[in-house]
């Protein structure tokens, strides 16, 4: 990519990070819909939603800047740099002290007094950076995937003393192993921890069972990383020229990534969403890809109306993406309330 183009897309895409952020200003209601069986819709009820609703218990909390989902629980984080989680607890992924379920979102109490920055919810674990650089983990360790060089679950977050003297700036939880992001003058460095055996720590060409300390990501030297993402046992990243990155589990059989690599695409990518087949990224013209299995439950017809977009045969690991249409123009609210009508027409569908 030349770097003419490069600066245009660049451009570009802050357009698109601008709109989304004063329609994300704009529509300030958060709503939640899909399994809610240990309380993680915040409905407070123990049950399966499968229409959207409202959120009114958020309300008193004022507004979200930031809403991450976990396994079966979610954290939401204010403007103001206050935590609030809810759902299921039983690892102390929540943060509230205890190892129990959370039906309605409850201040996380212990982080009180601290401006939280940036949250990451994993399966079973929590992550939390502060303003200041700091990071606190909790929940499920026994993958190591805390940070603290144990195996030990914590129902209250604890600050990973590994970077106590680190500007840390992002955290990603994925299931079983977390990311983190620090961000130097020159570079950036990405570290990852917990379970390695598919090769989401990115930390050696060998598979890594374990690792309860945090090792540094290999394949990132002079590269300056916008964002890291993680989930199962995917993990991902975007730098600050626009590539994408992916390691760990790979898409539709293909063999594991145990060290990043560049996904091939005259793209300019701005942000990415890992699922557990598939992943969603985002261009800086505002076009969405789908990485991964495309077709799950999916019905044919739907099939062949999609658009297939062959990215790259070089890494047969990402080797389809479904290309959407989305104009730059829309906001992600906008963007949420297309994909809300779309399931209103496919619940009317004979299966």
């Amino acid at each position: 990519m030349s770097k003419v183009m490069e600066e245009t897309e660049s451009v570009k895409s802050k357009e698109v990070e601008q709109e989304v952020k004063e329609g994300l200003e704009e529509e300030a209601e958060i709503w939640s819909w899909g399994a809610g069986t240990e309380g993680q819709l915040g409905t407070g009820k123990l049950q399966d939603e499968h229409k959207p609703k409202l959120l009114h218990s958020l309300s008193s909390f004022g507004p979200i800047s930031h809403l991450s989902c976990g396994g079966a629980h979610a954290i939401a984080l204010t403007p103001g740099g206050r935590v609030l989680t809810w759902g299921r607890g039983n690892s102390g992924q929540l943060g509230h002290g205890e190892m129990a379920n959370c039906l309605h979102p409850k201040s996380v109490e212990s982080l009180e007094g601290i401006f939280i920055k940036h949250v990451s919810a994993g399966w079973n674990h929590s992550g939390f950076v502060s303003d200041n650089g700091y990071v606190f983990t909790c929940g499920d360790g026994s993958f190591g995937q805390l940070g603290h060089g144990d195996y030990i679950s914590r129902c209250s977050p604890v600050q990973v003393l590994h970077f106590k003297t680190k500007h840390v700036d992002q955290i990603a939880c994925g299931m079983r192993h977390s990311l983190v992001l620090l961000k130097g003058d020159t570079e950036d460095v990405i570290y990852g921890f917990g379970s390695g055996k598919r090769g989401q720590l990115g930390i050696s060409d060998d598979k890594q069972k374990l690792v309860n300390t945090p090792q540094v990501t290999l394949g990132f030297e002079n590269v300056k990383i916008k964002s890291v993402t993680a989930n199962g046992d995917h993990s991902a990243a975007i730098s600050m020229h626009g590539n994408f990155y992916v390691w760990g589990r790979a898409f539709c059989g293909a063999p594991d990534v145990y060290r990043p690599r560049r996904v091939t695409a005259d793209l300019y990518f701005i942000q990415v969403s890992l699922g557990w087949n598939h992943a969603l990224v985002l261009t800086g013209d505002g076009e969405v890809y789908m990485l991964g299995r495309y077709n799950y439950n999916v019905p044919t017809y739907a099939q062949k109306a999609n658009m297939m977009k062959h990215i790259s045969a070089e890494h047969n690991f990402v080797p389809f993406a479904q290309k959407m249409k989305v104009s730059c123009k829309e906001s992600l609210t906008s963007i949420v309330q297309r994909l809300f009508k779309l399931a209103q027409e496919l619940s009317t569908l004979p299966w």
